[in-house]
């Protein structure tokens, strides 16, 4: 059996414990540790360790595990880019992360890597927030050039960004159609979770467009599947003091869905 040439994502979605960095830091090192594993693959699996351990606030051990990695090449090269731009955009400082995720999306664009492109993507869209948008669409061109079905998953994370930055710029008509794309996505590419949480966003959508009657409908179903899910259950009961379908509200959303609902950990 061949040694592995780099870390697969399935491999890595399994590893990884969406909301429990300290459990997925401890899995990652677990794996890294186990015998016939490439330097390479081994390497990639400290680099999410690096991340977890950001996650818990470790910004100088995660810093530290980065440099033991370096120098390298290729998809490491990448990973070791994202993750150190992760990391100072995690830490407040927004002015170093974006440089350093640029060259991430530049060296993944080169390697033809897909996956960490939109990832790059994605991270910087977050870090740089007056270029929030320009990033996402950014992402979106590059998630077009694959047909992989894990990959396009990224695009429920993408759109559903898209809507919540169109309506803080107070545009409700173009975040819903973001809105309804992220859903599409999620139907066709995401998890369970993920589909739920698209749902809720699309009729949180409609409630800040003021199409409430139709988001009433929606949070009604979700809370039928997830009676005790708090953001279903907090979103009912905004929408019992609202009227039917009234003017848009000019105002910033709270996407109040929990951590890990509207966004891909990997």
């Amino acid at each position: 059996m061949g040694m592995e040439e780099r870390l697969e994502q399935a491999e890595l979605d399994a590893l990884w414990l969406p909301g429990d960095p300290i459990a997925s830091a401890e899995r990652l090192a677990a794996a890294a540790a186990e015998p016939d594993r490439s330097e390479v693959v081994r390497a990639e699996l400290q680099t999410q360790r690096a991340r977890a351990l950001g996650l818990q606030g470790r910004f100088d051990e995660a810093e530290a595990l980065l440099e033991s990695l370096e120098p390298a090449s290729g998809v490491l090269e990448v990973r070791v880019l994202l993750e150190r731009g992760r990391l100072r955009s995690a830490a407040g400082l927004a002015g170093e992360a974006v440089p350093v995720l640029e060259a991430a999306l530049r060296t993944a664009r080169r390697d033809g890597d897909v996956a960490l492109a939109v990832e790059s993507a994605l991270a910087l869209a977050d870090a740089d927030r007056p270029h929030t948008l320009q990033w996402i669409d950014e992402g979106l061109s590059d998630l077009s050039a694959t047909g992989d079905p894990r990959t396009l998953r990224w695009g429920v994370v993408l759109h559903e960004l898209r809507g919540w930055a169109l309506l803080r710029e107070g545009d409700a008509a173009a975040a819903l159609v973001s809105f309804e794309n992220a859903v599409e996505h999620a139907e066709a590419y995401g998890t369970l979770d993920q589909q739920f949480a698209a749902q809720w966003a699309f009729a949180r959508g409609l409630r800040e467009a003021g199409r409430t009657a139709e988001a009433r409908e929606i949070q009604r179903r979700l809370a039928s599947e997830r009676p005790d899910e708090p953001a279903v259950l907090a979103e009912l009961e905004a929408l019992s003091d609202a009227p039917d379908d009234d003017a848009p509200e000019a105002r910033a959303p709270d996407d109040g869905m929990p951590e890990g609902k509207h966004t891909i950990e990997s």
